[in-house]
């Protein structure tokens, strides 16, 4: 009995990783749609968890009449901050890898598929895109900023003993069972440092991509303080040399590596490709415990799937 070939163009549903974007989001009712257009067209999508962090202006309204497929829209009473609003989306991300975009127009979501690729193509667990590697363009705009950025990158490759060009970044992609159960603690903006000092004392491969950059003014919205430069650098001392010696942390890192390293023995060839390979088994591992606290819960209630408003 002859068989038909099989066409090398189609591969297991198993064998297809589904992508989970985060946008946290406050007072952007300019860009927002923008943003969210651009986003939904990306390959493999799963679902856009849109985190509007207590805006004053129509921002949450502009994304329900967008209606957009895959789009879910969460609401927090209060301006808790980003790491509160990236926290929350975490709760809902069911993809296979994870990434954070931000609300404005400084990252341009045509590059997530570059940023992805290494975690696809599984030459890595995590992928930073960096502002300061080689790119195609960067708006050119405060000195003072690039500075910060690169002592704060600098103090904490010091502490991790990584040498990474951008922990500031948004970009930030993970094979989602590593982010998901990540026992986020900070406030404000110290998540990208957060994140950093417990990523890297994990087995994940770490790599950056260059990326774009097209930052804004002042004028034009952009929300960084000079306090925000100087809690970061207590957040590097805090969470590499104090914090992550912590029961919950260290439970963390040690579910992380042992789903590492069942991520390594399941045997994904090197081109991320293998038809028997259960993505959403190795995603649904759970890590650590990542529970919200009773605050977080009671500012964080309203959920809505805005191309499916019923939630049917």
């Amino acid at each position: 009995m002859q068989t038909e070939p099989q066409d090398s163009s189609v591969k297991s549903i198993q064998s297809v990783q589904t992508l989970s974007v985060i946008v946290p989001v406050f007072n952007e009712e300019s860009t927002i749609g923008i943003i969210l257009k651009k986003v939904t067209r990306l390959k493999n999508l799963k679902e856009v968890i849109v985190v509007d962090d207590g805006s004053k202006d129509s921002t949450p309204q502009r994304v329900e009449e967008l209606g957009l497929p895959k789009v879910r829209l969460i609401k927090q009473e209060k301006n808790l901050g980003k790491t509160a609003a990236v926290r929350r989306g975490l709760q809902e991300v069911t993809g296979d890898i994870t990434i954070f975009q931000d609300a404005d127009l400084e990252y341009d979501p045509d590059e997530i598929e570059h940023v992805i690729q290494p975690i696809v193509e599984n030459k890595a667990d995590i992928v930073y895109g960096s502002r300061f590697l080689v790119k195609r363009a960067t708006r050119v705009l405060y000195f003072y900023h690039y500075i910060a950025n690169k002592m704060l990158t600098l103090f904490s490759n010091f502490l991790t003993n990584v040498n990474m060009s951008d922990i500031e970044t948004c970009y930030k992609a993970f094979r989602t069972p590593l982010i998901k159960n990540l026992p986020l603690r900070s406030s404000g903006f110290g998540m990208e440092v957060e994140i950093t000092a417990l990523a890297t004392k994990t087995k994940a491969r770490i790599y950056e991509v260059p990326i774009s950059y097209y930052g804004r003014t002042y004028e034009e919205g952009k929300k960084i303080k000079l306090t925000d430069g100087l809690i970061a650098l207590w957040y590097i001392a805090y969470y590499n040399l104090i914090s992550y010696i912590s029961p919950s942390r260290k439970k963390y890192i040690e579910k992380a590596n042992v789903f590492l390293t069942q991520w390594k023995r399941e045997g994904v060839k090197e081109d991320g490709i293998k038809s028997d390979i259960d993505y959403s088994k190795l995603s649904s591992l759970k890590l650590a415990d990542s529970t919200p606290s009773t605050l977080e819960i009671s500012q964080c209630e309203q959920t809505k799937d805005i191309h499916n408003p019923s939630g049917k």
